[in-house]
């Protein structure tokens, strides 16, 4: 359902898809009552937006794992908290996370019919490449 083969105009490098899967789950945040920006930023891999859960905001960064040998596209998704340059260069981003917000993102998630095998990975697992850690629900 979502694009990950047809470059368009705007996208930054070749591999930038995902402003559709962005719009979708923003889509799905706004009609569960969360608060989300207007439009999703581009990365130079792809696609992040931000919403805000009580007083926190945060962002979830999209990327793409393009088919090769039968696989299919994987999409790629982290949550991050919204830091400041400095908060950025001092690890911010990665601290503070709260179990709420990945529920908010897995229900997003969930709710699109379109979307199947949801793995979430602890970011240390998944950098380290295994995989095999992920669960069908965020953990706390």
């Amino acid at each position: 359902m979502f694009n990950s083969s047809e470059r368009k105009d705007y996208f930054i490098n070749e591999c930038c898809y995902g402003d559709d899967l962005a719009h979708a789950l923003m889509d799905q945040l706004r009609s569960h009552g969360i608060e989300t920006a207007s439009e999703p930023g581009q990365e130079d891999f792809g696609w992040y937006f931000g919403f805000r859960t009580g007083s926190v905001d945060y962002q979830f960064v999209i990327g793409h794992r393009p088919a090769d040998e039968g696989d299919p596209v994987v999409w790629i998704g982290w949550l991050e908290r919204k830091a400041g340059l400095l908060g950025t260069m001092f690890g911010a981003r990665n601290r503070g996370i709260q179990p709420d917000a990945a529920s908010i993102i897995d229900l997003a998630i969930s709710s699109l019919p379109e979307v199947s095998h949801i793995r979430w990975h602890r970011k240390k697992d998944f950098d380290a490449g295994l995989e095999k850690y992920g669960r069908a629900a965020p953990s706390a």
